[in-house]
């Protein structure tokens, strides 16, 4: 007779977390233990796959002096736990926080991008949630930046941000196919990254990152309610001492620059907005440059915001 782990998943539905790595395989963590990154099985009933209930973060580690240190790991966990609230998920930070430090050590990575992702499982395949089972999973990949490139032109997109008053802006797993779409009509136009505006012509936030501008020497967070409420976008807010405002899409086609901010974009300075290019960035490139420092470790006032490994 089958018996459910911790989590109340069976074995045939979910994989059976292991302690036994293979030489030279990432693992990651999920529910508890150690599993080849290649080998967890999802039952085709999981109520995450049929309607996006699950909640996700994108963080980054990096080689420090001191070795691997993740940046602003509580603040993202905290958003996390928010989101999985929403869900009715149930969310340790404290575990979670373990999980990441401790699948960064199993792989021996130093530079990485960290995806936690909680969801629900198996249970009932109604839209209520609450008698799935709940799973936790942190995955670390090497440094996957999110565009790239230097020369990154943004085209606008047909479509709209989801609302805030529809959805919350956290990062729900649903909520992204919102993103999904936009960044394929980007993609199909010609463009990198697609930027949203809203029916008034004000600027929401691209695909996956925050927008910023700078005009006469002034820099400028774009403000939106149906935007996130990015941790790199507050990280160069107090940074730079930037004010925050509603900003049309008029504004930023006139900035001397725009930049886009985010875990994985980092800082990027933007080449162009649909036909409109924009000259060289310098601002941009000195902020990127000064977030290269402080999250290497380099800038010793705020350390505070680095996890050592």
């Amino acid at each position: 007779m089958l018996t459910k782990d911790a989590a109340g998943a069976l074995p045939s539905e979910e994989t059976t977390p292991t302690t036994t790595a293979v030489p030279g395989k990432p693992q990651l963590w999920f529910d508890g233990a150690f599993v080849d990154a290649d080998s967890p099985r999802v039952a085709l009933t999981t109520h995450a796959m049929h309607y996006g209930s699950g909640v996700f973060e994108g963080i980054r580690s990096y080689a420090t002096a001191d070795g691997a240190a993740v940046f602003r790991l509580p603040e993202h966990l905290e958003r996390m736990r928010q989101g999985a609230e929403l869900l009715g998920i149930e969310f340790d930070v404290a575990r979670a926080t373990e999980a990441t430090l401790a699948v960064l050590r199993r792989n021996g990575l130093r530079d990485a991008y960290i995806r936690p992702l909680a969801w629900c499982g198996v249970g009932s395949i109604g839209l209520d949630v609450g008698s799935q089972t709940q799973h936790l999973m942190v995955a670390t990949f090497p440094t996957n930046v999110h565009l790239g490139q230097d020369a990154v032109r943004l085209g606008v997109s047909s479509w709209r941000r989801n609302p805030a008053s529809s959805l919350p802006p956290l990062k729900l797993c649903g909520a992204y196919v919102n993103s999904i779409l936009a960044k394929r009509e980007s993609r199909r136009n010609g463009f990198d990254e697609a930027l949203f505006t809203d029916a008034d012509g004000d600027v929401v936030e691209c695909t996956g990152a925050n927008v910023f501008m700078v005009r006469d020497g002034r820099i400028t967070a774009v403000a939106h309610r149906d935007a996130l409420p990015g941790i790199t976008r507050a990280t160069v807010i107090e940074l730079t001492g930037a004010g925050s405002r509603t900003v049309t899409l008029d504004e930023l086609l006139d900035a001397d620059e725009v930049f886009i901010v985010g875990t994985a974009a980092e800082v990027t300075p933007i080449a162009a907005i649909n036909q409109r290019i924009y000259g060289a960035a310098s601002t941009g490139r000195e902020i990127a440059d000064l977030y290269q420092r402080v999250v290497r470790g380099e800038e010793g006032r705020h350390g505070a915001w680095l996890t050592h490994v």
